[in-house]
């Protein structure tokens, strides 16, 4: 029995049309993929899926026993409370049960008092009235398996932990299908692969969306292209769909271009004048007509962005000679003792865990950080061109057109002009898209647009940090041939897999304290040869395993926090939040040193210079008292 089914789906944002008279069936236990062009429509098919889209017209069927569970492509920002709070909300009004459970527990904790233990029996009662206990355990062991604390703020979490909590809080809920918009966002490649044990171990439906190929190779069973309003749907593996996506275009150009000849003809025809209005031909007329509107009516597919990277002189040689180089966010080492050197037309990948300093290596080598220990030797007429992840060479209020052109209407691209709408229109923005802000452009269309810009830089060393976000796979791989064919060097920070695959010859992993090892090759190639990601030492195999069937247990009393007995609430609800606040000091230190760091810096207002060189102090004392008071109170945990 299906546990979704579209009929004739229509759903339309102004005159483009996302559904038009689409089906689609889901059947238990399938792992199906939906892919498609940027704003194709595939988030808006999801959330008609999930209920939480209106369709236009047409029906949406769901079997009335199944759970759906829904997990958006952005990040849970604005949520408050802590990430238990969070994931129990998934559980509706269980989950307001569970939570005044964990409430009651943790005020007995910090005061014993007759009134706490009074609130604690009356959360214990509500518990065993709703059968508390099991999903109580399940919520616990999801946040242990995503390696997640549940008293942390939600707000003190970064874009890639915020995902887990949202993938937490959707998987509490056991649902039967599971609808996943980009799961992969804001995740490293060992949190990817992480999650695609746990999904491959899934028991139910999931539908996701994906511009990850290696993810999509592993996991779907089904692929669903959305294009022009029509689902085409291609049972098997990623290769299956490539093929056979193939040769439906190439069916559909035939029978395009064999229409257009008929059109054409009849065309002739009509105009031969008063033998086509005699009154035996009225019915041939009325086809014409027909075949106008049909032509109409056909909605052509987009074309592929065409686009052009402007080259600059060779550099030198030698790019970067690196020697003992050292630099460290308080006491802990981003890069310790590198010794390296990097040539002219070397391909490296950075590879390592979100937040363990792979874009503050980079800046260490363009020298925008001063090394804290050892030196970095650039070689001569370099070139850079910086694709930088937050876009932040992109200004929101000016339109597409303008943050190109930059106040004029012809680019320079291949040694000649161009007027700055045709160069665009080879990254797919059309005229009318050209002209509007920025932002209101998505993702993908950003990082198009952040494309054009970098490539209209004559360059010999391109640095590209996570380029690949957003992008659909028809642009992703058409990067990957344009950087194949640019012949300077890349310094490359992705976690898509398949694009490191494609895209570089020496891949540079982080293993910990600061230490970085060199392999030859793409992922694939550095895994072969030993390469593994850095865990910290506390973190147990058991916190990375795929989670197993929840066990319903109610115990005999109430059961003790996870946070060690000798420190109070109070004291374990400061711990918890200091790494955080930790990262965001370490944060804003790193900005006031780059922005020290800038040529002219010192040129600038007395007032201004003091006033930055003042925060900059206080901010780095700040982080001295916090990780101080962070070993304090670990030291006190450690002696439970």
């Amino acid at each position: 029995m299906s546990l979704i089914r579209l009929n004739q789906a229509q759903l339309a944002f102004g005159h483009i049309p996302l559904l038009d008279h689409a089906d689609f069936v889901l059947e238990p236990n399938e792992r199906v993929c939906l892919v498609g062009r940027n704003g194709a429509g595939k988030s808006s098919l999801l959330k008609v899926l999930a209920g939480l889209q209106e369709l236009d017209d047409g029906q949406l069927g769901l079997n009335t026993d199944i759970t759906i569970a829904y997990l958006p492509q952005d990040p849970p920002r604005a949520e408050s409370g802590t990430v238990f709070q969070y994931v129990a909300e998934g559980l509706a009004q269980l989950g307001k049960v569970i939570e005044e459970f964990e409430l009651a527990n943790q005020k007995v904790m910090a005061d014993p008092s007759e009134k706490n233990l009074a609130r604690l029996a009356r959360a214990q009662e509500a518990m065993d009235h709703h059968n508390g206990w099991q999903f109580e355990t399940r919520i616990h062991q999801t946040l242990s398996h995503l390696e997640l604390d549940g008293q942390q703020p939600m707000t003190a979490l970064s874009g890639g932990w915020q995902r887990r909590a949202a993938l937490a809080r959707a998987l509490v809920q056991a649902p039967d299908v599971l609808l996943l918009d980009e799961p992969t966002n804001h995740l490293d490649i060992d949190a990817i692969e992480w999650l695609e044990t746990l999904l491959l171990g899934f028991s139910g439906s999931i539908v996701f969306i994906s511009h990850d190929r290696g993810f999509i190779r592993r996991m779907a069973t089904r692929i669903i292209d959305l294009d022009r309003g029509q689902i085409l749907s291609f049972p098997g593996d990623y290769q299956t769909y490539l093929d056979g996506k193939e040769e439906a275009l190439r069916v559909e150009e035939e029978q395009a271009a064999l229409f257009d000849k008929k059109l054409a003809k009849e065309e002739a025809w009509i105009r031969q004048g008063i033998k086509a209005r005699r009154t035996r031909n009225e019915g041939r007329v009325r086809a014409l007509k027909a075949m106008r509107n049909e032509r109409a009516a056909r909605i052509n597919r987009l074309g592929k962005a065409n686009m052009s990277m402007n080259q600059g002189e060779r550099s030198g040689k030698l790019v970067f000679d690196v020697e003992n180089l050292g630099y460290a966010w308080a006491d802990s080492p981003i890069v310790k003792g590198l010794t390296t050197s990097v040539m002219r037309g070397d391909r490296i990948a950075l590879i390592g865990p979100n937040g363990c300093g792979k874009s503050t290596l980079i800046k260490l080598l363009l020298e925008k950080l001063p090394a804290q220990q050892g030196t970095v030797k650039q070689g001569t007429n370099l070139q850079v061109a910086y694709f930088d992840q937050h876009r932040l060479e992109l200004d929101p209020a000016k339109t597409v057109q303008e943050n190109v052109g930059e106040g004029k209407d012809t680019v320079t691209v291949g040694g000649r002009d161009r007027h700055v709408l045709g160069y665009l229109q080879d990254f797919l923005f059309a005229p009318a898209r050209a002209r509007s802000p920025v932002s209101s452009l998505s993702g993908g269309e950003k990082n198009r647009l952040l494309l054009a810009k970098l490539f209209l830089k004559p360059a010999n060393l391109l640095v590209m940090d996570e380029p690949t976000n957003d992008l659909d796979v028809e642009t992703l791989e058409l990067l990957e041939a344009k950087l194949a064919e640019f012949d300077g060097t890349l310094l490359l920070v992705s976690h898509d897999r398949e694009f490191i695959d494609n895209t570089v010859t020496t891949t540079w992993w982080f293993n910990g304290d600061g230490q970085w090892d060199e392999f030859v090759g793409g992922y694939q190639d550095a895994v072969a040869l030993g390469a593994k990601f850095y865990r910290p030492e506390a973190q147990t195999q058991e916190a990375v395993e795929a989670p197993s069937e929840p066990v319903s247990s109610k115990p005999a009393s109430a059961p003790s926090s996870a946070a060690p007995k000798k420190l109070t609430y109070k004291l374990q609800r400061e711990l918890d939040a200091l790494p955080a606040k930790l990262e965001t000091l370490e944060a804003e230190i790193e900005s006031l040193q780059a922005q020290i760091a800038e040529p002219g810096f010192f040129d600038g207002d007395s007032q201004a210079v003091n006033a930055v060189l003042t925060r900059l102090a206080e901010k780095e004392q700040e982080l001295e008292q916090d990780f101080a008071r962070w070993e304090e109170l670990e030291a006190m945990q450690g002696q439970a």
